[in-house]
């Protein structure tokens, strides 16, 4: 079996590097293909197992039992609405009853929608057009399906298994903008191409491997008008922008007149970083009113382009500079700057050291991922114990992630609350570089989940976990941060059993827009006992366009590329409220396909079998909603939350001092209590970090 990426791969230009050490191409595209061919042949080979499965999930229509009519959902209107279950945590299956009703109605009108298998390469290629076409309308419509309810799938194989569980980066901004466009390196010899669209690759039918070092020329042909391009290297030697027509050629001879606009690109210092150039195949020659438009397009498109590729590291880079920021000293925030963990750290540093390697103990490694491991570690003769998260410096830079870490590290510096992790200090080693957070003894909500019984939570111990969400995403939207990796597996535990959230290295942090919202005088009159004071709302400005998440957690707009906000975690709170209400997420599928086309085409189901309050499933689906803009969360943050009828009886001032609910399956078992829960208790399992 055999799944082409050659086309999009650097080849033999994969170890061409700069000067400096550092690869020449702008993205390491070997390990991304890897991960999409892997994704296509897990879909090859299931549809050689069974060919029915796929034929059937893709072209089958959603049945209705009834035509009856139910209760709002939103309580704005009448309507209805179907839904679908997933598959539980473990393979025990069984046939599910039919939906209950709900009372709450979506907005909207009544349109069918079809379903159908996309496969990720079509995927991470759709553009702002589809983005309409496939969004999910709520449609007034019966919430029963057929009785005999889809059973769960089963999932017989673990590597997919570990695969669904695990966070994705599938593509940057820069690599999701579907235009034809180059960016070219002035501080290299010849300004050579240092990152091709895959559009260009399609304009042009050369593959990247021959497109990347060479200069724009190859472009050029018989028919070319040479004054025109010698506009272009007067641009390029004064450093301005310009904005032509020529005809180019394909690969194949193939001659087409190009509108192209070459625009530089700089950096906080003024000086020019990359050139930027952005072509529209006109097919032929485009006059007045068609050029014009043409021209803000391509003007618009190099706009995007500019503020994507900001993201990203500079190229030209010392590879010493990219850690930089790993070698710097944090320093204690308010919450915490008495506690044991800081005094010991701070003695450390006043002794005229700096935290490094040399001052922990290995315990026991707390997990690991294709990036680096976690190790619980203790600062030596202290007996006060941290995590360590340890990232191997090579395989960030193949894996596109040198800055993915340095905003990891930027965030973690920012964070100062109870539900979120305290940073204490970061440095590098040769081939590392590491973060010591705190240490959490009662593990992941994931696995707390999973010892129940029934591998779900009481309603009321997931109103808990949920509520401290909800802070910990608010206090993380004022900073500006959208998280995009919330799930039960990032969700760890204090001994006292609140949570804090953890891994921030799919994370994206802008600038915060704080806003006073002014309640109008009918809310007031109608509001005047629950709430008649202004709302403090405070969200992250700027969208994001990456394609990162957790495959059974990634909110539709993710999938789409249409752009995404920090609304993308209030898809991803009800995701997570699905799963501890129901041990299962609602969307889940046997291949990564077949989940991103359950998220943007499946109605969300509620099974009877399992009982859920009125309020958590109106919650859940208001949350759910496939249109961001409609989203809860969306209009007043987490404000709108807060007051939803599920969290009732919540004192969200006090919410830290509040005891954990009791567990079927306790925080902490009878062994580990034996063991006196203490952090040392773990193996000699080490890396070679030690």
């Amino acid at each position: 079996m055999q799944v082409e990426v050659s086309k999009y791969t650097e080849g033999s230009k994969d170890a061409v590097v700069r000067p400096n050490g550092l690869p020449e191409s702008l993205i390491k595209y070997d390990a991304r293909q890897k991960d999409q061919a892997r994704s296509s042949v897990s879909e090859l080979l299931l549809a050689l197992k069974n060919p029915r499965s796929l034929s059937e999930s893709s072209n089958s229509t959603f049945k209705r039992k009834s035509q009856e009519s139910v209760g709002a959902l939103t309580g704005d209107g009448t309507g209805k609405r179907s839904s679908e279950s997933g598959s539980r945590r473990t393979s025990r299956s069984g046939a599910r009853s039919s939906l209950q009703k709900i009372s709450e109605v979506p907005e909207g009108g009544n349109k069918a929608r079809k379903s159908g298998l996309f496969s990720l390469m079509g995927l991470l290629g759709m553009g702002q057009g589809n983005v309409e076409k496939n969004m999910l309308k709520p449609r007034d419509e019966d919430p029963l399906l057929d009785s005999d309810d889809e059973r769960p799938e089963s999932f017989d194989d673990e590597l997919r298994r570990k695969e669904m569980r695990r966070g994705i980066d599938l593509a940057t901004t820069l690599e999701r903008i579907e235009k034809n466009f180059v960016i070219t390196d002035p501080r290299l010899p010849d300004n050579p191409i240092i990152f091709a669209s895959d559009s260009f690759l399609q304009l042009t039918e050369y593959c990247r491997e021959e497109i990347l070092g060479r200069n724009c020329r190859f472009l050029q042909g018989p028919e070319t008008d040479r004054a025109t391009v010698r506009k272009i290297r007067d641009a390029i030697d004064n450093q301005t922008d310009v904005t032509v027509q020529l005809i180019n050629y394909t690969k194949s001879g193939k001659k087409f007149w190009n509108l192209f606009h070459l625009q530089p690109m700089r950096d906080q210092k003024g000086d020019v970083q990359y050139f930027i150039g952005v072509q529209l195949d006109g097919t032929e020659h485009v006059k007045d009113a068609a050029e014009r438009e043409g021209v803000m397009l391509i003007k618009k498109t190099a706009d995007n382009i500019d503020e994507a590729a900001k993201e990203l590291p500079d190229a030209n880079l010392r590879p010493e500079d990219l850690w930089a920021n790993h070698s710097k000293v944090v320093l204690p925030k308010p919450h915490m700057k008495d506690s044991a963990s800081w005094r010991a750290i701070q003695k450390v540093l006043e002794g005229g050291e700096s935290i490094d390697l040399k001052h922990f103990r290995p315990v026991k490694p707390l997990g690991s991922g294709d990036t680096g491991s976690v190790h619980l570690v203790e600062l030596l003769n202290t007996g006060e114990y941290f995590a360590m998260k340890a990232m191997d410096k090579n395989v960030m830079l193949n894996r596109n992630k040198v800055h993915r870490a340095t905003a990891e590290r930027q965030i973690l510096d920012m964070l100062d609350h109870p539900f979120l992790p305290t940073l204490y200090a970061s440095f590098q080693t040769k081939t590392h570089i590491c973060l010591i957070t705190d240490y959490y003894p009662g593990g992941e909500l994931f696995l707390l989940l999973d010892r129940q019984p029934l591998k779900v939570l009481r309603e009321d111990a997931v109103r808990f976990y949920a509520a401290e969400v909800v802070v910990a995403l608010e206090y993380l939207h004022c900073q500006g941060i959208i998280y995009r990796d919330l799930k039960p597996e990032n969700i760890l535990l204090h001994r006292d059993g609140h949570i804090s959230l953890t891994d921030f290295d799919l994370s994206c942090l802008t600038s915060c827009r704080p806003q006073v919202i002014l309640p109008e005088e009918a809310d007031k009159k109608r509001r005047r006992k629950s709430r008649s004071s202004p709302l403090f709302f405070a969200e992250p400005m700027r969208a994001s366009n990456s394609f990162v998440g957790t495959e059974e957690y990634i909110a539709p707009e993710i999938i789409t590329g249409a752009g995404h906000t920090s609304a993308v975690d209030w898809w991803a709170l009800g995701i997570l409220l699905y799963e501890m209400l129901y041990g299962y997420t609602p969307f889940r599928g046997k291949t990564r396909q077949r989940t991103f086309a359950n998220i943007l085409h499946k109605d969300i189901r509620f099974p009877a079998s399992i009982s859920v309050s009125l309020p958590a499933r109106q919650l859940m689906y208001r949350l759910l909603h496939r249109d961001p803009a409609n989203r809860m969360g969306s209009y007043e943050g987490s404000n709108e939350i807060k007051e939803h009828a599920f969290f009732r009886g919540i004192n969200w001032a006090l919410i830290r001092g509040r005891a954990p609910p009791k567990l079927d399956a306790p925080l902490f078992p009878d062994d580990m209590r034996k063991q006196g829960m203490t952090a040392g208790g773990g193996d000699d399992n080490h890396t070679d970090m030690f």
